[in-house]
């Protein structure tokens, strides 16, 4: 019985939530306006080098997120001139919660709970106004390459949570990972096979009409990859290098 009404609870509170976050989206994907996103680093493994770097940061380093966002915009006739403003918030000192390696939909739900609880409460001294997106990056050194954790963007919550790497070379393509959570806030889906990490065919294609179909000359951003034949893809450098598919952008309402 307890857990009965323990469930029910939360049923009604998730319910409570996705009326919110819909009419958060509604406004968030309607483009008259800037959309308010902001980054907050986080140092993921705790060294002193990762330290230092989160302490070089600085808004332009995620200038090329503006950019591509407003040229995306402009492509599919957008008037708005900054449909994506960013800015940089101070270092959170908290590691984000985690769901577990297996999770079943209970877990995933107390998850989803437990970080909107989060975000609000790491951010409430510096964000007297919630910006409309809030995007965690996990920096972690390079050495060894280890292996990341998946990113995630959450558009129930709109926030992300980003893994990437400490170091100039690696700022484009931790770029490229923001702007796909971002859009993920936003409402867009994966285009591209978990098996393989292919981008799928039409819709993860940057260019679906180009003949001859490869090699692509771009990443659909939420493809991943930029598709050089039906067996190979490359990972963008910078987001110069990916672009805003149809099926995305009508995911987002980008387009009509």
């Amino acid at each position: 019985m307890l857990k009965t009404i323990r469930i029910g609870i939360l049923l009604f509170l998730l319910l409570f939530v996705m009326l919110s976050t819909w009419l958060t989206q509604a406004r968030s994907t309607d483009w008259n306006d800037s959309l308010w996103v902001k980054i907050y680093p986080i140092n993921a493994d705790g060294a002193t080098e990762t330290a230092r770097y989160i302490e070089r940061l600085e808004p332009q380093t995620f200038a090329a997120i503006e950019t591509f966002m407003a040229e995306e915009a402009e492509r599919y006739g957008r008037t708005v001139s900054r449909p994506v403003r960013i800015e940089l918030g101070r270092e959170i000192g908290e590691q984000p919660p985690t769901v577990g390696e297996q999770p079943n939909m209970l877990d995933v739900m107390l998850w989803s709970l437990k970080m909107r609880w989060w975000v609000g409460s790491v951010t409430d001294g510096q964000d007297r106004i919630e910006p409309d997106v809030s995007i965690f990056v996990r920096y972690h050194q390079p050495r060894g390459n280890p292996r990341l954790e998946d990113s995630v963007g959450v558009q129930k919550g709109m926030f992300g949570i980003v893994n990437g790497y400490t170091g100039r070379s690696y700022g484009g393509t931790n770029n490229v990972i923001i702007a796909h959570e971002l859009l993920h806030t936003l409402g867009a889906s994966d285009k591209y096979d978990r098996a393989t990490g292919l981008p799928n065919v039409p819709d993860g294609i940057a260019e679906p009409d180009r003949s001859p179909l490869y090699p692509q000359r771009y990443a659909e951003i939420m493809g991943g990859r930029v598709p050089l034949s039906a067996n190979d893809a490359a990972i963008p450098r910078s987001l110069s290098f990916a672009r805003i598919g149809p099926a995305t952008a009508a995911e987002i309402r980008l387009r009509d």
